[in-house]
């Protein structure tokens, strides 16, 4: 009796494993399938247009400074960039691709030496990334299309969202409003 008691025991455990690991696995492939679909999707979505190019291709188009901040991460000194005290209507635009990135109406002077954004035009053309380097823990800014290095954003800013998108200068170009 004791016997049967103990086989019947294993029979149960290696049932169970045999259960979990088939449910894993349709766990596993669902996942697979999902991300599949989703990465399918964002690369053929007609609404976003990726640019990509080699390193030679960005550092012939781009000032050495833009190259630097936008394909290296890069920072520009404080209070240097062209945009920091701009007051300018119109449109800011990714130097690296032109994707429309930031409105000058949600512009403001936060004092920090780099302009500073509210709030991208449309949430979609900025992809963010938790950015743990040099220490400390910050949110990366990036353009969703060329997925150049915009800045950062932080929970410091103005206004109903609290951001402060804070964005180096070379990174954009600015079509003044006509």
């Amino acid at each position: 009796m004791a016997n049967r008691t103990v086989r019947f025991a294993i029979c149960n455990k290696r049932f169970a494993i045999s259960c979990l690991t088939r449910r894993a696995h349709a766990i596993l492939t669902l996942s697979r399938l999902i991300w599949t679909y989703l990465d399918l999707f964002l690369t053929s979505h007609p609404m976003i247009n990726k640019v990509t190019k080699t390193d030679e291709q960005w550092r012939k188009e781009l000032s050495p400074e833009a190259y630097e901040v936008l394909r290296r991460q890069g920072t520009e000194p404080a209070f240097s960039g062209p945009y920091d005290q701009t007051t300018e209507p119109g449109l800011y635009r990714c130097a690296g691709c032109g994707n429309e990135l930031f409105l000058s109406d949600s512009k403001y002077d936060a004092g920090c030496g780099w302009p500073s954004f509210v709030a991208p035009a449309d949430q979609s053309h900025v992809e963010l990334e938790a950015d743990n380097r040099y220490g400390m823990e910050r949110v990366e800014v990036r353009c969703s299309r060329c997925g150049g290095h915009l800045g950062h954003v932080f929970d410091d800013g103005p206004g109903p969202t609290g951001k402060r998108y804070c964005i180096n200068s070379v990174a954009l170009t600015l079509d003044p409003k006509k």
